[in-house]
């Protein structure tokens, strides 16, 4: 039987999104980016104030911000902050560098933890993150812990960024990826972890194509 809510966690680079959003059209099930959700807050902090920023600062966005994610003809998702379209904007290295430390504060994840589930309450959803099978979605159907090597994730995160243009170095991607790493598995609120009951996938030596038949072949057992 097709499980309803699937969710799909990971650390940074592992190829969460890229793998959710194909399985989720294969399955004909909505895709919900919820890292998308936490860029969306980082981009609109960087609008209002220069790094670094603190605290006090990324709680005075959050007072009335509106996260707001949509398809457009293609299937492809569109991410609102507060009814601007940021898609493009929220990929660029400068939000990458914000989004774990805004992801860290506790106010920010209870408002889109939230959202998030308002928007699974329906079903036929898969949601990928950094806390979806342990805090977010913890009665999911499926749950899929997805990762891979640091060397292979800063080699896919350098060729995704090479082809939107950015002159990238692949080490310096990879010091990042350790250190976002350290700082999602070490945060107080909700920290990155493998659920109890998630089945771990290590894609470092899987296609992509390899590992979306894993992913179908496990939400319809």
């Amino acid at each position: 039987m097709k499980k309803s809510v699937i969710a799909i966690d990971g650390p940074a680079g592992a190829g969460k999104s890229t793998i959710a959003k194909m399985a989720a059209k294969k399955l004909n099930y909505i895709y919900i980016d919820t890292g998308a959700m936490y860029r969306g807050v980082a981009w609109l902090v960087l609008q209002k104030y220069q790094v670094p920023v603190n605290t006090a600062q990324v709680l005075s966005v959050i007072e009335d911000i509106n996260v707001r994610l949509a398809y457009d003809d293609n299937g492809n998702m569109l991410i609102f902050v507060n009814e601007q379209d940021v898609s493009t904007a929220i990929r660029t290295p400068e939000v990458t560098a914000l989004v774990s430390q805004v992801a860290a504060i506790s106010e920010v994840r209870q408002k889109m933890v939230e959202l998030q589930r308002k928007m699974a309450q329906d079903g036929s959803v898969l949601m990928d993150g950094r806390d979806i099978g342990t805090c977010v979605l913890p009665n999911a159907d499926l749950k899929i812990y997805l990762t891979a090597s640091a060397d292979e994730r800063a080699n896919r995160r350098a060729k995704e960024m090479r082809e939107k243009g950015y002159d990238v170095d692949v080490e310096e991607i990879k010091k990042d990826i350790i250190a976002r790493d350290e700082a999602d598995m070490q945060r107080e609120v909700s920290p990155l972890k493998k659920a109890d009951d998630a089945i771990l996938l290590d894609t470092t030596k899987m296609t992509i194509d390899e590992v979306l038949q894993e992913i179908i072949r496990l939400a319809n057992a």
